[in-house]
């Protein structure tokens, strides 16, 4: 777990935006949907393996945000697993780089803004 997750989380019980979406989810439910990710037959059918990827939070409407743990990517980098087509983009450098991220925007998809979509 990156070190900024561990300590927002120590001061925390999670993070919601206004309308109640996860921006970071309390512990409980980090470990709830990893666990659900990475044991649902229905998501092994349909998906590439979430081993790779540690799920935090929501943008309310089916994508889920994650920090990578893969050989060669580096601690702390935060992507996009979108729900429809399986992609896993790449949305932030930081934990602190996502929230801001996230606090600048106009809408649940502010991650594809600019990404022609």
């Amino acid at each position: 777990m990156p070190d900024e997750l561990r300590e927002l989380l120590r001061e925390t019980s999670g993070v919601q935006d206004e309308y109640g979406s996860g921006l970071v989810w309390s512990v409980q439910e980090i470990i709830e949907q990893n666990t659900e990710f990475r044991q649902s037959a229905d998501f092994a059918e349909l998906y590439a393996s979430f081993d790779q990827l540690m799920f935090i939070g929501d943008n309310g409407g089916g994508d889920q945000f994650a920090f990578v743990q893969a050989p060669g990517e580096r601690l702390g980098d935060v992507v996009v697993w979108d729900h429809e087509t399986d992609e896993r983009t790449w949305v932030a450098r930081s934990l602190k780089d996502y929230l801001e991220s996230r606090a600048a925007s106009d809408g649940d998809d502010w991650y594809k803004q600019g990404s022609g979509q």
